[in-house]
């Protein structure tokens, strides 16, 4: 029984808003119908697919206590260049990498609780102008 693909991971987050807002109006991401949980919080998901469950970091889930850290996750992306503009013109501090060898261009940037979102962008087969040399 094989598993089939990410269904969704839960963020705690110490400020609802500021991490909705990191999520939808930064990456991207769309606000889905959530059930009447009994605590608050969103449901976020990308091509009407729940992605990100999100509550506050006392909402009691499934893993309580807290099962730790996350040390990263990463997501699928096209058009490297508008995230990139759109990450500092929020003045998120980010990280570009992109890998010659398999033509992967990567961002890196943290979420409002410090969970590090990597951003891949596959099919790059030449290093974009925009990038610079400074990246590695």
């Amino acid at each position: 029984m094989p598993l089939l693909g990410l269904n969704h991971y839960f963020v705690r987050a110490g400020d609802l808003a500021r991490s909705r807002h990191f999520y939808c109006d930064v990456l991207g991401f769309e606000e889905m119908k959530r059930p009447a949980f009994s605590y608050p919080g969103y449901w976020l998901g990308l091509n009407g697919q729940v992605q990100v469950h999100m509550g506050l970091v006392e909402t009691p889930v499934a893993s309580t206590p807290p099962t730790g850290v996350i040390d990263h996750v990463a997501f699928t992306g096209s058009d490297p260049e508008s995230f990139a503009r759109r990450l500092r013109e929020a003045g998120l501090p980010s990280r570009e990498r992109y890998r010659d060898d398999t033509g992967l261009l990567q961002i890196f940037v943290a979420d409002p609780d410090g969970v590090m979102i990597e951003l891949n962008f596959p099919g790059i087969a030449v290093r974009p102008a925009w990038l610079g040399t400074g990246a590695a």
